[in-house]
């Protein structure tokens, strides 16, 4: 089922000019001294396994003594670029720790860990191949969910901030079952929403193991969130099941969830609540909005044949002529978003008429 829905390896497509004008502009690029193919050069690497004994895939790699010392130097300054002002005066109070690297899915990142010698606290980075369609996904959610990204670009390598929290299989899996009932009614209207979010903003393959569930105490109880970390299938894809993430098997428990603890007049309210949300961050940042989506809609982000196909079911779901019309993946995001902008504004017009008279 799912080899249908999904291609089977995705390009990546570089970043073109007016994207890179648009990260210099809003500081998402500046010069790092080590690239994604610097850490390709590992010498060996020692297979990771969680505390079950299951293979995660991923490996923790060395490198020739002559070219550790320099690799470490570099990741280190990195760090200091990413999370302050680049201040070279840190860089003696920091070790890396970890150089790990991933076998699985279609970027390949490598994790860094670094400590600070004296306290031990310590914090990931990644640092990944650009992709451009991965970029704008980074950025739509910087800019339109309720969560933050940093990130930098130079050139040809992307270095990603670590999003905390638990990964979704795992949560499933060891912590699910112990939630009290409240916490399993917010863990499905969270889930509703992240649904929503991610179907129109286009961020596909979000199953369990490509978001987080972040726990948050209240008081005398745990609020949760849910919260996407891999932006690899930003609008790529042409089958639209690809963007809802209750499609996948791997979400399941959550779909289930939603069943058993929400009626349908609740998941349509958390429904057109997101939509309200999203409308509103569309409005207050419409200037980086629109800078964003005017790159977007004038690069290649995804194939002639997943573009036809996207835009012909879009149109089959809102009936909205402005799919069929799309020219490009980005078009396609820019009218998501002025449909959901377009009925928002019509409903509150209407309220406010409805006041009046």
């Amino acid at each position: 089922m799912e080899e249908k829905l999904m291609s089977r390896k995705k390009p990546t497509y570089p970043v073109g000019e007016k994207l890179q004008e648009y990260l210099n502009k809003y500081n998402r690029a500046t010069q790092i001294p080590v690239f994604y193919d610097d850490l390709l050069r590992f010498s060996g690497g020692i297979n990771i396994y969680d505390k079950n004994d299951k293979d995660t895939l991923w490996i923790s790699v060395y490198y020739p003594e002559h070219e550790r010392r320099e690799i470490e130097e570099s990741l280190k300054r990195v760090y200091a670029i990413l999370h302050s002002d680049g201040n070279e005066n840190v860089l003696p109070f920091l070790s890396v720790t970890a150089i790990d690297y991933c076998t699985f899915g279609n970027s390949k990142p490598f994790r860094i860990k670094v400590n600070n010698i004296f306290n031990d606290n310590y914090t990931y980075f990644y640092v990944k191949k650009a992709d451009a369609s991965r970029i704008y996904g980074l950025d739509l959610e910087h800019i339109l969910s309720p969560n933050r990204i940093n990130f930098l670009v130079y050139k040809d390598t992307l270095i990603e901030e670590h999003i905390v929290g638990i990964p979704g299989d795992v949560f499933i899996s060891d912590y699910l079952e112990d939630c009290d009932d409240v916490g399993k009614a917010q863990l499905a209207k969270e889930f509703v929403k992240f649904n929503e979010r991610c179907m129109i903003l286009l961020l596909g393959d979000m199953r369990s193991y490509n978001y987080v569930v972040i726990p948050t105490h209240d008081f005398d109880h745990i609020k949760y969130k849910i919260r996407a970390i891999d932006f690899d299938q930003q609008c790529y894809e042409g089958n639209f099941k690809v963007y809802k993430p209750h499609i996948f098997k791997e979400n399941f428990r959550m779909v289930e969830l939603v069943s058993n603890r929400l009626r349908d007049k609740s998941i349509e309210q958390y429904r057109e609540e997101e939509r309200a949300v999203l409308a509103k961050r569309i409005i207050t940042s419409k200037n980086r909005l629109r800078r964003l989506l005017k790159c977007m809609t004038q690069d290649q982000i995804s194939s002639e044949k997943n573009l036809k196909q996207l835009r012909s079911q879009l149109y089959d779901y809102t009936m909205d002529m402005k799919f069929k019309r799309a020219k490009s993946m980005g078009q396609i995001v820019k009218t998501a978003l002025a449909f959901v902008k377009r009925n928002y504004e019509d409903v509150s017009m209407k309220r406010i008429m409805e006041a009046r008279y």
